[in-house]
C-alpha cells in the first residue's frame, strides 16, 4: 500500500507498489514521516511491517506528536481506504505499546488514548472536549513515590489533569 493525497488532502492508499515503497511522484507529496522511516521503526523494534502495520504506522507518525484514540484512527483509515477492522486498529495499537513506539494514556474507565509522543511528560484533559494535551516533563513535580509491593517496580508515573471552561 502507498500513501499519496489527494486534491481535497485526504489521503488514500494504493497498493500500486507492492514493495511497500512510495514512488519518488509520491514522496514528493507526503508530509511529515516518511514511509521508509516507518520501516525502519518497525523493524527496529522488532516488529515486521506488514502492510497494514505500515498504513496505520505512517498514519500515526507522519502528523507529528498526536493523542488519537483507537476509534479515531480507525476512522482516519477508514476515509483513506486503508482496509483494517477495528479489532487490527487496537491489535497494532497495542503491539506498538508494547515495544514503545507509543504511550497508551488512560483518562477514565473507558477512554484511551496513544500517545506517538514516547518521552517522560504529562497530560492535561480537557473533560468538555475529550482533548489531550501535553504538559512538558518538566512542568509537574511528583513526590515522593510511594514504595511498590514486594517484587514489584515503578514502571512510570503517569499525571493527567482534569480540566473544565470556567464559568461566567
Amino acid at each position: 500500500m502507498t500513501p499519496s493525497r489527494t486534491t481535497s488532502g485526504n489521503m488514500v492508499f494504493t497498493t500500486a507498489v507492492m514493495e511497500g515503497r512510495p514512488s519518488l511522484t509520491e514522496r514528493s507529496v507526503m508530509t511529515g514521516c516518511p514511509w521508509h522511516d516507518v520501516k525502519a521503526k518497525l523493524r527496529e523494534v522488532g516488529l515486521r511491517p506488514t502492510r497494514q502495520r505500515m498504513a496505520l504506522g505512517w498514519m500515526l507518525f507522519g502528523k507529528g506528536d498526536r493523542h488519537i484514540t483507537a476509534e479515531m484512527l480507525y476512522e482516519e483509515a477508514t476515509k483513506a481506504k486503508v482496509p483494517v477492522s477495528l479489532a487490527t486498529v487496537y491489535n497494532t495499537l497495542h503491539q506498538f505499546t508494547d515495544v514503545g513506539l507509543l504511550r497508551q494514556v488512560a483518562v477514565d474507565g473507558s477512554k484511551t488514548y496513544f500517545d506517538t509522543n514516547s518521552t517522560p511528560h504529562h497530560h492535561f484533559f480537557v473533560e468538555d472536549e475529550n482533548l489531550l494535551l501535553d504538559i512538558p516533563g518538566n512542568d509537574v513535580l511528583v513526590g515522593a513515590a510511594p514504595v511498590p509491593p514486594e517484587g514489584y517496580e515503578i514502571a512510570r508515573i503517569d499525571v493527567v489533569v482534569r480540566l473544565r471552561r470556567k464559568s461566567r
